[in-house]
């Protein structure tokens, strides 16, 4: 049994808090409102969760300090643009022989920093393991145990093997890599492509486009990836198709709905109002566009949901604009 401390009491902190309780481990879930807390406390129901019943377990906290001090393992389970000050948060409180876990998806704009890296960034002089832990696994199954497949993510196996142990249960299956620079480009970037894709069922366009704006959006994912240094092996796993396929078609995707909101024709703020969570997707597109400057790419979809985003573009337009482009070879990286 572990003592693990989760930041964060988004969906996905407390699908995770929920499972890791059901395998008796000892859990305290931080949240940054001790409204929210204390609710999480008496009720043990998530808003954004509705009919999960939560692990009475779980100890609820709004002190940070609480959720770190004597633990095994911190997992880090804020939205992506709230990791670098929340590690600044964590930092003071961590403990020698901590691991971190985190299961944020995002690369930050400027830095061009993986939230793994942002972490190392803040800690530097504090020798701490880092995993990432990613997948196709929204919180709405996870909470209430339907089977799960996800990947345990350090370049050093070790620690890759211990979290892959913790974490492992009869409804989730984990499986190790050591290439955590490609399972973290996968997971920031495939919530770019199911805004694309939402779009597109936003439209009505149907199967055949959704299908081709998946997959020709996992080329583009992969042309980044591989500038970077990943490992190609990782693309055609569970962190990069299995991931883009499950974000870009599921009914519990935030990114797939704000995409299909915008096809709709709402503006985006009544997207961001109607989804009424942290849309990863709009999170990511700035680095993503930094990233396809610094390598000289063409990014011909992700370049259209920025144009999208920035009001540059109707949503039809920019959509259709991507099929009259010229014609070309498949296999060409351009």
């Amino acid at each position: 049994m572990k003592k693990i401390g989760i930041i964060g009491s988004g969906t996905w902190g407390t699908a995770l808090a929920n499972l890791l309780s059901a395998s008796n481990h000892n859990v305290t879930l931080w949240s940054r409102f001790e409204e929210e807390a204390n609710a999480l406390n008496e009720t043990h129901q998530h808003r954004n969760l509705p009919g999960v019943e939560i692990n009475k377990n779980i100890i609820f906290t709004c002190n940070i300090e609480e959720a770190i001090k004597g633990k095994d393992i911190i997992v880090v389970a804020t939205p992506s643009v709230y990791v670098r000050e929340t590690t600044v948060l964590m930092k003071d409180y961590l403990e020698p022989k901590q691991i971190i876990v985190t299961v944020a998806k995002g690369v930050e704009k400027g830095t061009l920093m993986t939230t793994s890296e942002i972490i190392h960034d803040v800690l530097k002089e504090k020798d701490h393991p880092v995993v990432a832990l990613s997948g196709p696994t929204h919180a709405e199954e996870v909470a209430i145990g339907l089977p799960t497949l996800i990947v345990s993510a350090c370049e050093d196996l070790e620690y890759a093997e211990e979290i892959q142990n913790v974490f492992y249960s009869s409804s989730l299956r984990v499986y190790t890599n050591q290439d955590i620079l490609g399972v973290e480009i996968c997971g920031a970037l495939k919530n770019i492509i199911a805004l694309a894709a939402g779009m597109s069922d936003g439209l009505g366009y149907g199967d055949n486009a959704k299908a081709a704006l998946i997959t020709r959006g996992l080329r583009e994912i992969i042309k980044i990836g591989l500038a970077m240094g990943a490992d190609i092996n990782t693309f055609s796993g569970l962190t990069g198709i299995g991931d883009i396929v499950v974000t870009a078609t599921s009914v519990h995707s935030r990114n797939h709905k704000a995409g299909y909101l915008l096809g709709q024709g709402y503006s985006l703020q009544e997207t961001l109002e109607k989804v009424g969570m942290v849309v990863e997707g709009l999170n990511s597109l700035e680095a993503a566009i930094e990233l396809e400057k610094k390598y000289g790419m063409q990014l011909p979809i992700i370049d259209t949901v920025s144009a999208i985003i920035e009001g540059k573009a109707s949503v039809k337009d920019a959509v259709n604009s991507l099929f009259s482009r010229k014609k070309r070879n498949e296999n060409s990286f351009n």
